[in-house]
């Protein structure tokens, strides 16, 4: 039985969660910011067809604000990773296997369900938006990739609805609609790879199609030929499970913002720091890992060229694996201390988590204490309760600071309306 895979994804994702609780937002040109408000990560429709370019500086875009009514809103990740999660928990009803991709990517395993795919992703599609309120595309393909290309098409040509499979064309027709889309759109062909492609003559998805596959396996390699094949219907790519995947591929944990403002004071260093690792430590818990190294670093902010500049980073081994937040806290307030010079405006810091391996790993070590193991196990699982439960920060190290002044700008942001009580969507009823 050939396989059949489906792309789902949504439509202007961090947009359309805030479209959902702010319905005035339809219609009118959105944009979201980055972190500190500074650069532009997911714009609606309508502020695209103003010109305005992906990941440019949002005071690119700032004279719009007056001239075409341009709404900007700071980023909220906790509401955007909520809504995802409700997305995939959707997505994964309709279909026996699912591969979440991206926040808002999920590949489905659609082979040998009986039903028109067609209308099942219409289905789809309608179930999303009743239940969540989020517009969706969906493209059906026998490989991957073509599954890919077939949700651009999806997106980008409005005649399909939102949905589009290349069941529904010959080979006349495939040709021809691939003939239309340039190289750059095929999945894992990126900026450099298409120019070289270009240059070899290679401008269109067709154009790749066709290509001969050990020349492309010669001059490209054997990635790019795997591609070859998926355009041409065989399926070289299986759907990977999400949760081993996801822990077999975090070898390394990273926690690190950008200050809100320049940090000069090493108190200020120390509680992000001691904030950066216990979100960390919480994310190394929750894919049931300890860490043997912690690195920790700080730097000036390399686009002011005027102000003195200072970059530092330093490594820790520690005795044995951890994943208590106390501990790594410990070390990296030690490291920070140890790499801080005076003088300087600081204007990021971060921590890495390194060596990762399977909790308990470290049980033959001289130095390992069972009593007092099991009793940190405790105390964090209660305090990850905790702050699941009653939301994120409810129960923290006084270390982290209790009014930090360091935190990143989000002046815009929306209130988290689907994951804290107080934040909650009202609605009122005039008398």
């Amino acid at each position: 039985m050939r396989p059949v895979f489906a792309l789902v994804d949504g439509n202007n994702f961090y947009v359309s969660c805030e479209r959902v609780f702010n319905p005035r937002l339809e219609g009118k040109p959105v944009v979201v910011l980055s972190n500190n408000d500074g650069c532009i990560v997911a714009r609606s429709q309508e502020a695209r067809a103003l010109g305005i370019r992906m990941g440019a500086p949002f005071f690119e875009a700032k004279h719009l604000i007056r001239s075409h009514g341009l709404i900007w809103l700071s980023s909220n990740y906790t509401l955007y990773g909520d809504m995802s999660a409700r997305l995939m928990a959707l997505l994964g009803e309709f279909a026996p296997h699912q591969e979440i991709y991206s926040i808002d990517e999920c590949f489905l395993d659609l082979t040998g369900i009986p039903n028109d795919l067609v209308a099942h992703a219409h289905q789809i599609r309608k179930r999303i938006k009743q239940y969540l309120g989020l517009p969706t595309c969906v493209g059906i393909g026998q490989s991957k990739t073509l599954a890919k290309l077939a949700n651009h098409i999806a997106k980008k040509r409005l005649r399909y609805q939102g949905v589009f499979s290349w069941s529904h064309c010959n080979r006349l027709e495939a040709d021809a609609l691939m003939a239309d889309i340039e190289i750059g759109e095929v999945w894992g062909v990126g900026r450099r790879l298409k120019i070289k492609l270009e240059q070899c003559g290679i401008r269109s998805v067709c154009d790749l199609k066709y290509a001969p596959t050990s020349l492309i396996r010669k001059r490209f390699g054997v990635v790019l030929e795997r591609t070859v094949h998926e355009l041409n219907g065989i399926s070289c790519l299986d759907l990977e499970d999400t949760e081993d995947h996801q822990a077999v591929r975090k070898h390394q944990i990273i926690s690190s913002k950008s200050f809100g403002k320049p940090v000069h004071q090493l108190d200020e260093l120390r509680q992000a720091v001691v904030s950066y690792v216990t979100r960390a430590a919480e994310k190394l818990r929750q894919q049931g890992s300890w860490c043997s190294h912690l690195l920790v670093y700080l730097r000036t902010n390399p686009f002011a060229p005027h102000d003195p500049q200072y970059a530092k980073s330093m490594t820790i081994p520690l005795l044995v694996g951890t994943d208590d937040t106390r501990v790594l806290a410990k070390y990296a307030s030690a490291g920070i201390e140890r790499i801080y010079r005076p003088g300087f405006a600081y204007k990021k810091a971060g921590v890495m988590l390194l060596g990762l391996h399977p909790a308990g790993q470290d049980l033959g070590d001289l130095f390992y204490n069972l009593p007092q193991r099991e009793r940190s196990s405790q105390l964090m699982q209660v305090m990850d309760r905790l702050n699941q439960e009653y939301g994120s920060n409810t129960l923290r190290l006084a270390a982290a600071g209790l009014r930090p002044q360091w935190t990143m700008r989000s002046s815009q942001r929306s209130p988290n309306y689907t994951t804290a009580w107080h934040e909650l969507a009202q609605a009122c009823a005039n008398r």
